[in-house]
């Protein structure tokens, strides 16, 4: 209980590690508390601190007056396999962080104190606050990769000429599918401050000969197309909104075509798992939640979908697959 009460304390020197790059200075070799201060521009003394804490934690080992990190220290480092740099600054950072603060008043009134603690809302707030909007844009596609990779091969793309990723971000799901199917033209649609870097995102790829960007809200409308791809979207809103979105995909939906929700799919509450937890996130920042898959279906069956398949991937995640009744 004592580790669960305190569990804030490891959150932020996490955080702290990942900030300030520490992990990104230990990449060749152990270092003393001094070395590793002067090469992040921080306190000796308050780095030797940090250190020995993250000793406790797992992330270094110590010995002869150095410090040497662990395999657990590499997933806090850019561009290493499975990083979560980016979701440790972004989860320690305001506009989660001061969310959380109030997590008591969201479930005793059942409403999000996101707006009361920052403002505004979330998505308002990375609008104000572009360097954490990129964090949070990272973290995400961090999370989707390894999804992603089990999404491509399970999804059905007969008779699919356009896929539109609605609040794609960066495209990283998109452009995965794009890379495995060369017949098949991508675009992404989202907020115009969050698709900046989108179209460079493409070139990347070597994929914009056959790729467009929209910048918009998928509440007013949404790019014509054969699939729609809506990862992890749906959790963010409330039913209402959801009903909306898929309504929206519903109206430009081409001929034949079908939308692809990848979400967590929650079992019964005594089937418990990250999912619940994750649900406890959504409770603290929005307006939406983590749902069970009748719930799923009747979202579905409000917009005009019926479900025609449910593919379950990297857990608790899945793919439901509805086209238009």
């Amino acid at each position: 209980m004592l580790s669960m009460i305190t569990g804030f304390w490891v959150s932020q020197i996490v955080g702290a590690v990942a900030k300030l790059s520490i992990a990104e200075q230990f990449a060749d070799g152990p270092l003393t508390a001094v070395e590793a201060a002067e090469r992040a521009s921080t306190d000796p003394a308050y780095t030797y601190r940090l250190l020995r804490s993250c000793v406790t934690l797992g992330l270094f080992e110590y010995a002869d007056g150095r410090f040497a990190g662990t395999p657990l220290l590499a997933t806090l480092r850019a561009g290493s396999a499975n990083s979560l740099k980016n979701l440790a600054i972004v989860q320690t950072a305001p506009g989660h962080w001061l969310s959380w603060g109030r997590f008591p008043d969201a479930i005793r009134e059942g409403v999000s104190q996101t707006e009361v603690a920052l403002g505004t809302t979330i998505f308002e707030h990375f609008g104000r606050n572009p360097d954490e909007a990129d964090y949070f844009s990272r973290a995400m596609t961090d999370l989707s990769t390894p999804v992603i990779d089990e999404c491509v091969p399970v999804l059905d793309l007969r008779g699919v000429s356009t896929v539109v990723d609605v609040g794609g971000a960066n495209g990283a799901f998109v452009f995965a599918l794009m890379a495995d199917n060369p017949g098949i033209k991508g675009v992404v649609l989202d907020l115009p401050h969050v698709v900046g870097g989108t179209r460079a995102e493409a070139e990347r790829w070597k994929l914009d000969h056959r790729f467009d960007v929209v910048g918009g809200d998928f509440f007013d409308g949404v790019p014509a197309g054969d699939l729609y791809l809506l990862k992890y979207i749906m959790h963010d809103w409330d039913d209402e909104a959801c009903v909306a979105i898929l309504q929206r995909c519903r109206e430009s939906l081409n001929p034949g075509g079908r939308v692809a929700i990848v979400d967590i799919v929650l079992g019964a509450a005594n089937d418990p798992g990250i999912g619940t937890l994750m649900d406890m996130n959504m409770a603290a920042m929005l307006t939406g939640k983590e749902r069970e898959l009748g719930e799923f279906t009747a979202l579905l069956k409000a917009a005009g979908f019926r479900i025609t398949n449910v593919t379950a991937v990297q857990a608790p995640y899945a793919v439901i697959e509805a086209e238009a009744v």
